[in-house]
């Protein structure tokens, strides 16, 4: 009868890095007995620890995103901004309110407002 052969080595060196590892974790050892339950609360732990971290530097890089396109939107508002306060104020110079009421036909009066001037006892 013929028997089982198989393909040891991949590598030029003989090991693969599979083997290699095996031999210095000597994982066969932890699993003689069967599976070590005294080990389990640790490792959950430690699992839970990984997916936090992962579920945090998501949300981290989210947040940096939402961040970034919250300032591109806050530097169009702000020149916005800046447009329609040099329009206003060139709006409300008195030169411009005059070339716009005078399609109402109304004019600027020429002379000065005159002051009220109240005495002591007249109130």
């Amino acid at each position: 009868m013929a028997t089982n052969r198989y393909k040891v080595s991949t590598t030029p060196s003989g090991k693969s890095i599979f083997s290699l590892i095996e031999g210095s974790l000597r994982i066969p050892v932890l699993f003689e007995n069967g599976l070590p339950v005294k080990y389990m609360p640790k490792v959950l732990f430690v699992t839970l620890l990984v997916i936090f971290y992962i579920g945090n530097s998501h949300y981290a890089d989210s947040t940096i995103r939402k961040i970034d396109k919250l300032k591109v939107e806050v530097e169009d508002l702000r020149a916005d901004y800046t447009t329609l306060k040099s329009d206003y104020m060139f709006a409300s110079k008195q030169s411009e309110i005059a070339r716009s009421v005078d399609r109402l036909r109304i004019q600027e009066t020429l002379e000065p407002p005159k002051k009220i001037v109240i005495e002591e006892g007249e109130y």
